[in-house]
């Protein structure tokens, strides 16, 4: 349904408005305006997005007509640093894909424990693709900090 590519520098307009919305929108549900707005200012840095291109698996998910509906990267450690989803695309299986994706690439790359830091938006996906939430926190985005749950998962 869903074909996964692996994101590079030309990705990144689609990437940072793709990430800048969800957040703004979907992400507001548990959020406040200012908490969105300071969030998704941490996707204006370019040179950030180029770093997670350059030093992670990143995937972006496409529609058979290669339109981007969500993205997600991980670490060589099984850290899975980001997970979003097009805002016009929220519980469509596109998030189930991907995740699908990042564990078989955590799986054929010896990582047997995922960790990651997701949102209260988040959290109730990843809790049905069998992660624990380890501990609740307050992270910096750029000046807010806002609440999270530090999540893991061991795989096989």
């Amino acid at each position: 349904m869903y074909r996964f590519k692996t994101a590079t520098y030309n990705d990144i307009p689609v990437i940072k408005t793709l990430f800048q919305d969800t957040v703004k929108t979907i992400n507001r549900q548990h959020y406040t305006k200012a908490e969105t707005e300071d969030w998704a200012s941490c996707g204006d840095n370019l040179s950030h997005w180029q770093e997670l291109i350059d030093s992670l698996y990143f995937i972006i998910a496409e529609t058979k007509e290669g339109q981007a509906v969500g993205f997600a990267s991980i670490s060589n450690t099984g850290y899975l640093h980001s997970m979003f989803i097009h805002k016009e695309f929220q519980r469509q299986g596109v998030a189930t894909a991907l995740y699908r994706e990042i564990e078989t690439y955590a799986k054929t790359h010896g990582i047997n424990r995922l960790t990651s830091e997701v949102s209260i938006t988040a959290c109730p996906f990843f809790e049905k693709q069998g992660f624990s939430v380890d501990r609740e926190q307050k992270m910096k985005a750029n000046k807010l900090f806002l609440t999270n749950y530090k999540m893991s998962k061991s795989i096989k």
